[in-house]
């Protein structure tokens, strides 16, 4: 069944995932994805909560608004800055989250981690989904560990693919990377009825000269993903591209921008909203759906 907890969408079509018992796809509500931190490396200080009772808060305030996911990053991701920690310290941070969150409130918990030892910590954890912006190239073990545990994967679209340097349209080259991903969870036995894909925004910046303009033109081309015949997640909430674009360094700023940027990603046929700001992304999505119908 679809989760009817966000008032819009009508009946399941045919291109569906599963993530944590949350049904998204063809003509299911829109899903709204909360995200929240316990790294403090990450890009966006506000979204940092290194005291639980804290994280606790903010991801109750997120499923009040509408989340119907909790993404938990123990290790940022951002591709310009220098956040690697090791193995160790990102499962401790994720174990620690992952249990409070999954004790104490009632929907699905995602962990954005791509190395197999903290992915492991966050599934033993209670996590039920693996967010893995490396789309299963960081390490080769994780695709088996998703297999294994049964879990729901968000696969990233990652620029270490060899298409991702090579020619054509930015949609076209991240297509060719998702499908070559979308290969690999096949191949350790991940049902496609439990993968969703992510574009990557942001990712490809150490790539391209002009990177907001890459982004900005996934986005505009998002509906050419159908093609891979699996339901699409994307996360613009705050990140560079969007202060490039509106002259905003600071991603306190770029609210707005984030807002318009996921409004368009879901007209172009996003079933998956990976945001900060919940609340104010719930309307911009309402809109744009009722746009879209």
């Amino acid at each position: 069944m679809c989760p009817w907890v966000v008032f819009w969408g009508m009946r399941c079509g045919t291109v569906r995932a599963q993530l944590g018992g949350v049904t998204v796809g063809d003509d299911c509500p829109v899903a709204l994805i909360g995200a929240l931190n316990v790294s403090p490396e990450s890009f966006y200080p506000a979204s940092v909560f290194a005291d639980l009772d804290a994280l606790l808060r903010a991801a109750d305030q997120m499923v009040a608004a509408g989340a119907v996911i909790l993404d938990v990053g123990g290790m940022s991701t951002a591709p310009y800055r220098a956040t690697l920690v090791s193995e160790a310290e990102e499962s401790d941070r994720l174990a620690r989250a992952v249990s409070r969150l999954v004790a104490k409130l009632g929907v699905p918990v995602s962990a954005d981690v791509s190395r197999a030892g903290p992915a492991l910590a966050a599934l033993e954890a209670g996590a039920l989904i693996i967010n893995d912006v490396t789309g299963f190239r960081g390490d080769p073990r994780v695709p088996s560990l998703v297999a294994a545990r049964r879990a729901g994967v968000i696969v990233g679209a990652s620029p270490a693919s060899a298409h991702a340097d090579g020619p054509g349209r930015p949609i076209d080259r991240v297509g060719a990377t998702l499908a070559e991903s979308l290969d690999r969870a096949r191949a350790a036995g991940v049902p496609d009825d439990r993968i969703v894909l992510d574009p990557g925004i942001g990712f490809f910046r150490p790539l391209a000269a002009r990177w907001w303009d890459w982004d900005a033109a996934v986005i505009g081309s998002l509906d050419a993903l159908r093609s891979l015949g699996r339901p699409v997640c994307v996360g613009v909430s705050r990140k560079s591209f969007v202060g490039a674009l509106t002259g905003r360094d600071d991603p306190a700023d770029r609210l707005a921008g984030s807002l318009a940027a996921s409004a368009v990603a879901v007209y172009k046929g996003a079933a998956l909203v990976r945001t900060h700001d919940v609340e104010l992304t719930r309307d911009a999505v309402r809109v744009a759906v009722a746009m879209r119908s």
